[in-house]
């Protein structure tokens, strides 16, 4: 068996060019562009590098990007009170705070600084309780996009049992969740559970999203399984590729298949959010 690859790239181009359009009618209707703000802290290298692609799709769609760069010195308030002023503004549609944010920073009161109704990123508690009861909300960007890839390729999830490995806010939680409302039976592993390997094996669909390169073995995976790698560290899956890719019927490359993903939901919700934001306020008028 080989797998076929998930390819979030050719996806991704494909809603892009669908929110190209979608953008367009916008601006024809509502006269002004849907707005995304971006808050970076700090110099981290890839930090800028996710930004600066994320501001180019934003540029590439017609999207109005302002890029907010702060000192790695700004402490918890003030980037509080930051976020707090753009989702006070009416111009602006949606918010970003690149993550991870530097150690001394409270990075969850940040978060929640955020206008529920601008979290286009999904990184709140009002955004994950909406996953959670499978409400309209926002999900998680990179979640998200895996459920977006997932759909295109037509893998079913109901009655399958998913093991999603990794539990951070914003990645293995709201994914085993988003996971939960599509009726699959989900298992939360992580760093630390024991016999992962046992837990893999049972698997249907793998979520992997540790960020430690290699840890979940491709002898592992069950043959005819969904592998989904969301590994991140350096550019290195958290799967052992080669192997995997022998066993599995779907798997994702990396880099190539999740990332795109991500940008693509975050600038699609960016769009939903301004839809909503020129809606009430035709309402209010």
């Amino acid at each position: 068996m080989t797998a076929q690859l998930l390819d979030g790239r050719s996806v991704s181009a494909a809603k892009l060019e669908e929110l190209t359009a979608e953008v367009s009618r916008f601006v024809r209707v509502r006269g002004r562009r849907p707005v995304l703000a971006t808050v970076l802290v700090g110099d981290d290298p890839a930090s800028h590098t996710y930004v600066r692609m994320k501001v180019n799709r934003c540029h590439q769609v017609g999207i109005e990007s302002r890029r907010l760069d702060l000192d790695a010195g700004i402490g918890t308030e003030e980037l509080c009170r930051v976020i707090s002023e753009l989702s006070a503004d009416p111009e602006v549609d949606g918010i970003l705070l690149q993550h991870p944010v530097p150690d001394h920073i409270d990075e969850r009161a940040a978060f929640e600084a955020i206008d529920p109704g601008k979290d286009v990123d999904g990184v709140t508690r009002t955004s994950f309780a909406a996953m959670a009861f499978t409400e309209d909300g926002f999900a998680s960007a990179t979640p998200g996009g895996i459920l977006a890839l997932l759909d295109a390729y037509g893998v079913p999830l109901s009655g399958r049992h998913a093991v999603v490995i990794g539990r951070s806010a914003i990645l293995g939680k709201p994914m085993g969740m988003l996971l939960l409302g599509r009726d699959a039976t989900v298992t939360y592993c992580h760093s630390r559970t024991a016999n992962l390997r046992e837990h893999v094996q049972r698997a249907d669909v793998v979520v992997a999203a540790v960020g430690r390169p290699g840890i979940i073995k491709g002898e592992w995976v069950k043959p005819g399984a969904v592998v989904v790698d969301a590994g991140y560290a350096d550019n290195q899956g958290d799967v052992e590729f080669d192997t995997a890719a022998k066993r599995a019927s779907f798997i994702t490359p990396v880099p190539g298949g999740v990332g795109p993903m991500t940008i693509a939901t975050l600038l699609t919700q960016t769009v939903r959010a301004a839809e909503r934001q020129a809606a009430a306020f035709t309402a209010a008028q």
